[in-house]
């Protein structure tokens, strides 16, 4: 990660700890959707799986306890964001799910996101688009508000 893009996620990481980003409890609507019935890296199913909701994430381990510090910085970017609703797989329980994942979007790294069942990328796309705004305007075309926004409204009507 360059420099930037490397303290910027470096200062979400100590954001998530210090603000609320522990604790076992699952945020509103947030799925840990498991792998289920197996097969999880069939071109198939993984075309199911990104299309299904809007926001979609594949990540090492869950939004509620991130096994790595990419996917808890992309957790973390949601939860500034106010995303809630969105589907997390953890590749961690599927072998098949986490090669499969990859191949399906012939990208070597987790986690993966996906708005609208297209993929966006990983940790450094999703912080560079959380920093330069499009992030914003990306959920704005999913018709998710970004609390980003309400927080930008509140302090300018101070």
């Amino acid at each position: 990660m360059s420099g930037s893009l490397g303290r910027a996620a470096a200062a979400l990481l100590r954001w998530g700890r210090g603000a609320g980003g522990g604790g076992g409890l699952r945020s509103p609507g947030v799925r840990a959707a498991g792998s289920g019935d197996g097969g999880g890296g069939s071109a198939e199913r993984l075309d199911a799986m990104v299309k299904k909701d809007k926001v979609v994430v594949f990540l090492k381990g869950t939004p509620e306890q991130p096994q790595c510090g990419f996917s808890n910085a992309v957790v973390q970017i949601l939860r500034l964001h106010g995303v809630s609703d969105y589907a997390a797989y953890n590749v961690l329980d599927d072998p098949q799910l986490r090669q499969g994942i990859k191949d399906y979007s012939n990208w070597p790294t987790i986690p993966q996101v996906y708005l609208n069942g297209e993929f966006v990328g990983g940790c450094d796309i999703l912080l560079q688009m959380h920093q330069n705004g499009d992030l914003v305007e990306e959920l704005k075309k999913l018709g998710i508000r970004s609390a980003l926004l309400d927080e930008k409204q509140d302090q300018d009507s101070k």
